[in-house]
């Protein structure tokens, strides 16, 4: 057996093992937004092709999705793509303005518009990036890398197809929400049946591993997220685990209700950088995966301070079984690489030592 093949099979091994609770030989380590804009290599590709060419071209995405794991020895790929483009297949005009971000140009305002939603079939709408996990799973197999699919949860779908874009207030979508609960239990099932198969079309693609992004969930106190977002949370949950892959639940800014957060479903938990991991995996249990939790920022400092960031972490999760290292929001645009690089072999190199190692 070549030393290659050894390595890559213990690296395949580290985060499949820890998702399911156990020991591993160091700490996985993967990076929210490790595929894009920081990267001299994503910036190239994207001065010829516009977002969503580079999404629904199986061949750019996969391109894309493999370019962090040229780079750093990560321990997972996710595939390159965004949450919005299955709203675009449901009949909501989907446009990627530079500078601005996404634009929805015929928000949903109405139970008319609501009704009017589609919910097509994912292989269809979501062609290009089935057709790309296919294609990085047979660059990754060989490598002993895993791949993560993912998805955004209703509540966030929901919030960027009623206001038309980001939002600081969530006004359109919590007045629906507030005024009319009918109204929005039709638009959240349309979302959960739309999720429920776009998570189950990948892992049948090939993806080992599914995410579930709720990142405007903490737009929400903890009493309206349990009884307007929970369910549906749930049910979409349910069905990316019937898949019998992993699932992981990432949510930011509710650290208030993170006990309500896990109580959706039995999955790893996704926490941002505002509550300390030792706190936070307390408070979901410590029976439970968890994932997190460096600012994302922190990869602007110097390394050292970077590099005490990283040990505040790992000093957190305190050599247990079931932490998956991440940062707790999406990587930055203007973030060093040889940050990145430093830290993923930091993080492999002091849990290691740390006697995390069987």
């Amino acid at each position: 057996m070549t030393h290659h093949s050894i390595d890559s099979a213990t690296r395949a091994g580290r985060f499949m093992t820890t998702l399911r609770g156990e020991r591993a030989d160091s700490t996985p380590i993967w990076l929210m937004r490790q595929a894009g804009r920081y990267m001299p290599e994503y910036r190239a590709l994207r001065e010829r092709h516009t977002m969503l060419e580079s999404i629904h071209s199986a061949e750019l995405s996969a391109e894309i999705t493999m370019q962090p794991i040229e780079a750093f020895d990560l321990d997972a790929a996710i595939i390159f793509s965004d949450i919005l483009p299955p709203l675009a297949g449901m009949g909501l005009d989907l446009e990627f303005i530079k500078g601005v971000g996404p634009r929805l140009g015929n928000p949903v305002r109405s139970r008319a518009d609501i009704d009017a939603l589609r919910t097509p079939p994912m292989e269809e709408v979501m062609a290009g990036t089935l057709g790309a996990i296919k294609m990085v799973r047979r660059e990754l197999n060989p490598r002993g890398i895993p791949l993560i699919g993912f998805s955004g949860a209703p509540f966030t779908l929901a919030s960027y197809a009623i206001e038309g874009g980001g939002s600081k207030s969530y006004v359109h979508a919590k007045g629906l929400m507030y005024s009319d609960p009918p109204s929005w239990d039709v638009l959240m099932s349309k979302l959960v049946t739309v999720v429920s198969d776009y998570l189950t079309a990948q892992a049948a693609a090939g993806a080992q591993v599914l995410q579930l992004f709720d990142s405007w969930a903490g737009a929400l106190g903890r009493l309206d997220y349990e009884r307007f977002v929970q369910p549906y949370t749930r049910q979409v949950l349910t069905a990316a685990l019937a898949t019998g892959v992993p699932v992981i639940h990432f949510s930011t800014g509710t650290g208030a209700y993170l006990e309500s957060i896990a109580a959706a479903a039995p999955t790893a938990v996704g926490v941002d950088f505002q509550t300390p991991l030792d706190e936070a995996w307390a408070r979901i249990g410590t029976d439970r995966v968890i994932m997190g939790n460096l600012d994302p920022v922190l990869l602007h400092a110097p390394w050292e301070v970077l590099k005490r960031g990283a040990d505040d972490v790992l000093a957190r999760a305190a050599g247990r079984a079931g932490h998956v290292f991440n940062v707790g929001h999406g990587i930055l645009p203007e973030t060093p690489v040889d940050n990145v690089r430093r830290l993923v072999d930091h993080v492999h190199a002091a849990s290691a030592r740390a006697g995390t190692s069987v």
